[in-house]
């Protein structure tokens, strides 16, 4: 076999070098430099050409491995370096799928996963109606024991912001419902509802300003579409007025 000189060996271990700089910038990760630096160690002594490429080849699979300790904690050989925090966090919070711990209960929101197209409809007090588009994303987190989802309207006019809204739904197992904490800071509103499945229904009840009672309700509910009914109590019940009513279709519809 071709033993390779030193120069050929020097040009391939600066290829390397190069090629792991370019997917350290597009992954926005960071590799060890020692695993870097092993490729120019081993062209200080003569080689073949299969030998080396072999060794190269080892040392990718050396930088991916060694690496990963340092997208995950951020750091390598031990000194700490920048990363991204906003998007490790979210990466950390994200779960691929709900926790084994909750068993059948995960079905309620599992059908919801995704993003959604929304047309939303609010009621106002002076008996106007307002529409607007929007979108809905729903994802578990949390180590699957928990599902997130984001209600976002979007601008309706040049130069105004969006309206984006969270939930947080965990089952509570000493309870044995499902607890929702929804956030609104745009409006400075936190609202606690709970519930879960009625019927071909989900209902969620709580209270809301004022002592009004509250009725969240996801209605009519199929693969790729379903109706969100907001409504509001001031006798205890007796009668509801219609406050929200938005209409989802899945923004990528599942294949039968």
């Amino acid at each position: 076999m071709q033993v390779l000189s030193v120069a050929e060996s020097r040009r391939f271990a600066g290829l390397l070098r190069n090629i792991l700089q370019a997917l350290s910038r597009a992954s926005s990760e960071y590799f060890p430099t020692s695993a870097v630096a092993s490729a120019f160690r081993i062209t200080e002594v003569p080689m073949t050409r299969y030998n080396f490429i072999r060794t190269l080849a080892g040392t990718c699979v050396a930088c991916v491995v060694l690496g990963f300790p340092a997208r995950s904690f951020g750091a390598t050989n031990g000194q700490a370096q920048p990363i991204d925090a906003g998007q490790e966090m979210v990466s950390i919070l994200a779960a691929s799928a709900p926790h084994k711990s909750l068993g059948n209960q995960a079905h309620v929101w599992t059908r919801f996963i995704g993003a959604w197209d929304c047309d939303f409809t609010f009621y106002e007090d002076d008996g106007s109606v307002k529409h607007a588009p929007g979108e809905l994303e729903f994802g578990w987190v949390l180590d699957g024991r928990a599902i997130q989802d984001l209600w976002i309207v979007y601008p309706q006019q040049e130069g105004s912001e969006r309206d984006i809204g969270t939930s947080i739904r965990f089952f509570d197992e000493k309870l044995k419902t499902w607890r929702v904490v929804f956030v609104d800071p745009q409006n400075n509103a936190i609202v606690n509802v709970q519930g879960g499945v009625e019927g071909d229904r989900i209902v969620l009840r709580g209270e809301g300003a004022n002592g009004a009672q509250l009725r969240w309700s996801f209605n009519d509910i199929n693969a790729d579409s379903f109706t969100w009914r907001g409504e509001r109590s001031r006798d205890g019940g007796k009668t509801w007025t219609l406050r929200e009513e938005h209409h989802m279709r899945r923004r990528n519809p599942r294949s039968e």
